[in-house]
This record gives C-alpha cells, sequence and structure tokens, in this order.
C-alpha cells in the first residue's frame, strides 16, 4: 500500500502584506534617523539653551528696555594703519546696571560686537577661525558697514569680561577691550549707622567715632578709631553728628560713606 502526502503553500494575505511593508518601513526609519540622535548637539554648546544661559550668567543677562541705566554709543572702524578698533576701547559699570550698546559699523569691512568672558571669547574665536560661523545670541549684534543695531544687557556679577570681534583677524587686529565691572551696592541696601566724631588725625587718615551698632559687621555700640580717605575726612569736624558706613578695606576697619 503507497501513501502521497501534498503539501499546499498558503499565498499571503492582503493582511500580512500590510503588515511586512509596514515593518520594512519602520526599520528604514529607524537607520536613516540614527545619525540625527548620534550627533547631537554641536560642540560650540549652542545646541542647548540651558547650557549657554549657565554660561551667559557669569558676565551677566539679556536686559529689559524699560530698566536701561545708560545708553553707551559704540563704533567699530578699521584706521588707516590697518588697526581695526571699538571706540570707546573699554568700559566701567557697576553690577546690577542695564546698558544699552548702540552699536555702529562705521567701517568698510563687516564687524561684530560681542559681551563675554575672555575665555568664551577665546574658545569661540578658534571655533570661527576654522569654519565660518555667525553668532545669533542676546549678547551680540553682527553688522555690514554702514549698519547699526542695539546690545540691551544686564551685568548682574562683579569682575572682567571682555567685548570683542571674533570674526577671524578682527580680534588680532585690535578689535578687543575690557569690561569691568564693580561690585557696588546700591544705595538703597546699605547699612547707616549714626554717630559722632570724637576726633580726627587727618596725616594719618584716621577718625574716632562715638557710634552705635555697626549691623553689616555685627559691631555693638562703643567708640572705635576708623580709617577713612582724604576726600572724606575733608568732610568732617570734630563734635559733627554724621550717618556713616563702615567695612573692613585691606584687614581695616574704614568709613566708605558718610552722609
Amino acid at each position: 500500500m503507497s501513501f502521497e502526502f501534498k503539501t499546499t503553500l498558503q499565498k499571503p494575505t492582503i493582511q500580512d502584506q500590510t503588515m511586512k511593508n509596514l515593518l520594512l518601513t519602520t526599520a528604514f526609519s529607524l537607520v536613516l534617523a540614527a545619525p540625527v540622535f548620534a550627533a547631537g548637539a554641536h560642540s560650540g554648546g549652542h545646541g542647548s539653551a540651558e547650557a549657554d544661559h549657565a554660561a551667559m550668567m557669569l558676565v551677566g543677562m539679556p536686559g529689559k528696555a524699560a530698566d536701561v541705566d545708560r545708553t553707551i554709543d559704540v563704533t567699530m572702524r578699521e584706521t588707516d594703519d590697518g588697526q581695526m578698533i571699538f571706540e570707546p576701547a573699554s568700559f566701567d559699570f557697576d553690577a546690577g546696571q542695564t546698558i544699552r550698546f548702540n552699536v555702529k559699523n562705521d567701517g568698510e569691512l563687516e564687524h561684530e560686537f560681542v559681551i563675554d568672558t575672555v575665555e568664551r571669547n577665546v574658545e569661540h574665536k578658534a571655533m570661527m577661525a576654522e569654519m565660518d560661523m555667525e553668532h545669533d545670541d542676546p549678547n551680540s549684534v553682527r553688522l555690514d558697514a554702514g549698519a547699526e543695531d542695539d546690545v540691551v544687557w544686564t551685568f548682574t556679577n562683579a569682575g572682567t569680561f571682555e567685548f570683542a570681534c571674533l570674526i577671524p583677524g578682527h580680534y588680532e587686529s585690535g578689535m578687543h577691550g575690557p569690561i569691568t565691572v564693580s561690585d557696588t551696592m546700591a544705595e538703597a541696601d546699605l547699612e547707616y549707622t549714626t554717630g559722632k566724631i570724637k576726633k580726627i588725625d587727618a596725616k594719618a587718615g584716621k577718625v574716632t567715632i562715638i557710634h552705635g551698632p555697626l549691623v553689616n559687621l555685627d559691631m555693638p555700640a562703643m567708640t572705635m578709631v576708623f580709617r577713612a580717605d582724604e576726600a572724606t575726612i575733608a568732610s568732617m569736624s570734630e563734635g559733627q553728628d554724621i550717618e556713616f558706613v563702615a567695612d573692613r578695606v585691606k584687614g581695616k576697619l574704614t568709613v566708605t560713606r558718610v552722609r
């Protein structure tokens, strides 16, 4: 007796073919997307808004037009002897001030005005030397010849910072300068102490004051000898009732303000 076995192949259904196409399409999409996920933000750090914000906190933060304390005209240009300059060549501010920089390019070449720490300017300058980059940050403005624009900036921290043009070759030609931000307390934040001047030694730069508690120095009321500069002592007289601020300057108790 013989037996014959037959195998019947089932044809794929429409549903099976649709599922197969969907799986292939998904796999292909993931392959194409992989380099994007691997690349991330570029080495300059601009791909992360949080990273940029944290770094900018050293030099300050974008200011509001309504809070502007001073407006300064800044000119960028080339000189006849081949130098590239900013005018003014340096800035001095107090911490907490909001400044509007009205920047104008009076030169014949494209220039930029960038506010940052010296270290970050060095990094960005090196990056710009390797590729054609252009800053697009609130602490900078890039201008064609004859153009003008402004930067509004609040200097929140004391220290020495820098403004510069980081277009290749421009920094080396003189386009950079210091920004000095002083840690000056606002008048409203100062703690004045009442006192009476007992003795003045102008030659030694000393003044003896009978005073109330010095809150900022955690000192009780007493009679003490303070240092004071020449201008401050010149405004004083023995027996005078005053309100004053004292602090330690180079380790010495010093009268820093009088009213």
